[in-house]
């Protein structure tokens, strides 16, 4: 299965909604630039949307104290991490945090969402807030559409900003009921999002603010797809590169994305980073997700991103990397975690230079 393929939209020639605030810096990137950048940043999550994809590190993560999520960032941090992005802020329409708008979502910490922006600002991280799931994960066009589920997620995002605001590490949102090309945007989607950074902007006007497209094997980055993206009212649009989901293969991305950040620089609009997916499926296509291999896969992916993107993140830190002797582990009993944190580490510290 597709990670994420669930939140598929059927077309429907819906009109976007016009845009609010100013346009985005315009890329800075150097396609003729070969030194391959670190990753950036990760997402993050409280439980796993798809459980029968998480269950090497969402029994652990169910169990976690507040301390232990507080360890967690700060263990991601020190790796030179600066970006985290929160998947969910819901889950199936209950809350992860305490919320007058709907149950909490029952796991070993009162306010995860409190005790990780906290440590955050104690690490220097930036978090991309969440503003879903306030129904089934799994059904993306409802949740974009429908206008109960519309208002709640506004409420939400309100109530979010006034519990939550005054963190300084809480600098923008992401909203994850995400599109995919085919070749280009649904208008339900950009309509959708529109929405979302309509509300974004209310309440913190200077949020930066981020969505994570998939399938770019699609891609057709022509004028047509740069008139979508000079109507989107987004900041940062990370792309999936679907190594880890089999929908790409080592090689292919790069042209991808080299055509992709030639439609960012046309039309002058959000910044491209990549969501670099650091898994594979323990059944090959489905099943629970493992962490690959550095030093075979993972490097010669953010070889091929790099000179296409300001930024590379990764899906994901959480379950897929764990620092040695962790207090707030997370992932399969193995090791491979730990393996893959290391060899990163020592990328990091023998091979990367700034």
């Amino acid at each position: 299965m597709e990670r994420r393929d669930f939140f598929k939209v059927a077309g429907t020639g819906s009109a976007s909604l016009l845009l609010t605030g100013g346009l985005a810096a315009q890329p800075q990137i150097k396609p003729t630039d070969k030194k391959i950048k670190p990753i950036a940043g990760s997402w993050f999550e409280f439980q796993h949307l798809l459980p029968y994809e998480g269950r090497y590190w969402d029994p652990a993560l169910a169990k976690f104290t507040a301390l232990q999520w507080k360890e967690k960032v700060k263990e991601i941090g020190e790796l030179g991490f600066e970006y985290l992005i929160l998947q969910e802020i819901a889950l199936n329409g209950q809350a992860m945090y305490p919320s007058k708008l709907a149950p909490q979502y029952k796991i070993g910490c009162d306010d995860p969402l409190e005790a990780v922006l906290s440590a955050a600002d104690e690490s220097g991280i930036k978090f991309f807030v969440s503003n879903d799931f306030w129904d089934d994960c799994q059904k993306g066009e409802f949740l974009m559409k429908d206008p109960g589920i519309r208002k709640l997620r506004a409420k939400a995002m309100e109530e979010v900003a006034e519990k939550y605001g005054h963190h300084k590490s809480f600098y923008g949102w992401y909203f994850p009921n995400e599109s995919y090309l085919m070749p280009y945007f649904d208008e339900v989607f950009i309509e959708y999002m529109n929405e979302c950074a309509r509300v974004a902007k209310s309440l913190m006007p200077a949020s930066v603010n981020l969505i994570a497209p998939y399938n770019i094997k699609a891609e057709k980055s022509d004028d047509v797809f740069v008139r979508q993206l000079e109507k989107m009212n987004i900041e940062i649009i990370a792309y999936q590169d679907g190594i880890g989901v089999n929908s790409t293969k080592l090689g292919e991305p790069s042209r991808y994305f080299e055509n992709l950040a030639k439609a960012h620089q046309k039309a002058s609009r959000a910044r491209i980073w990549a969501d670099m997916e650091l898994f594979y499926f323990e059944e090959k296509t489905k099943g629970n997700l493992l962490p690959a291999d550095f030093d075979t896969r993972i490097l010669k992916q953010m070889e091929e991103l790099s000179p296409f993107v300001d930024k590379i993140l990764c899906y994901q830190y959480i379950g897929c990397m764990n620092k040695p002797g962790s207090k707030a582990y997370a992932g399969h009993e193995n090791q491979e975690s730990v393996r893959l944190y290391n060899q990163y580490k020592n990328w990091l510290e023998t091979s990367y230079k700034e």
